[in-house]
């Protein structure tokens, strides 16, 4: 199977699964703006989803749309991290997931839009201005949340004890990303692990937050491999297409 495929099927399930996620919260926000915020938030990675779908769809050369990769594969046929499937929990726990993988699409991005893949590098020039809002909204909450009363420390804390083992999952790699690197088609996941913990610890300096000193990452991102949850998700996700195939509006 074609190596860019699956790495731009990666970047699609990642935005997908995350902003299927994160829209559950829709109505449910602490108050009327930061409701919307993330709401928006959402709409942006199903946003950024389509269009890699739609390259992904080109490349896979199948006669397929995005709605089929989106909503008519099968479970370990997904390879989103498994950070995007992981329950968003209380509110520090969401702006910690939006934080962790906002930083991590920042970087990808910027890479990304010196691509040889003209195409990959206009959907990474297309979606980093949003990335960038993403990353400066979840960043200030963060910092407000780890510099507040013991209620938002302890929740801090909380929070990155559940996702911290998941993080890794970002820089796992498809089959055939050596390959890709090297014809400048990708970035390199391990400077891209880099750079992303760099900034997490510059970040969490500054915010008073420490790092986790376990190492310990949990296994089977970008292979199918999910949690318990993915299946919930799936069932939501794919209810419409799988009772009325072929429906549209």
């Amino acid at each position: 199977m074609n190596p860019l495929y699956k790495y731009t099927l990666k970047i699609a399930d990642d935005s997908l699964i995350f902003g299927q996620r994160l829209s559950e919260l829709c109505g449910k926000g602490p108050y009327l703006e930061e409701d919307i915020a993330l709401t928006n938030i959402a709409l942006d990675y199903l946003g950024q989803a389509t269009n890699f779908y739609k390259y992904a769809a080109k490349l896979e050369g199948e006669n397929k749309t995005e709605d089929d990769l989106a909503y008519l594969r099968k479970e370990k046929e997904y390879l989103n991290a498994q950070l995007a499937e992981y329950p968003n929990g209380d509110y520090a726990q969401i702006i910690l997931k939006v934080y962790f993988y906002s930083v991590y699409l920042k970087f990808l991005y910027e890479n990304l839009m010196q691509s040889s893949d003209e195409q990959l590098a206009a959907l990474a020039e297309k979606s980093i201005k949003e990335v960038r809002y993403h990353y400066t909204h979840s960043s200030t909450w963060l910092k407000v949340f780890a510099q507040g009363n013991e209620e938002s420390k302890n929740r801090v804390a909380e929070a990155l004890e559940n996702v911290w083992e998941y993080t890794g999952g970002l820089f796992d790699e498809v089959e055939g990303e050596a390959d890709l690197e090297k014809l400048d088609l990708i970035p390199s996941s391990k400077k891209l692990h880099q750079d992303w913990k760099s900034q997490i610890e510059k970040d969490f300096a500054t915010f008073g937050i420490e790092i986790p000193t376990s190492d310990f990452m949990q296994k089977g991102s970008r292979k199918g491999i999910h949690t318990e949850y993915f299946g919930y998700i799936l069932c939501e996700l794919q209810y419409m297409q799988r009772a009325y195939p072929g429906c549209t509006w």
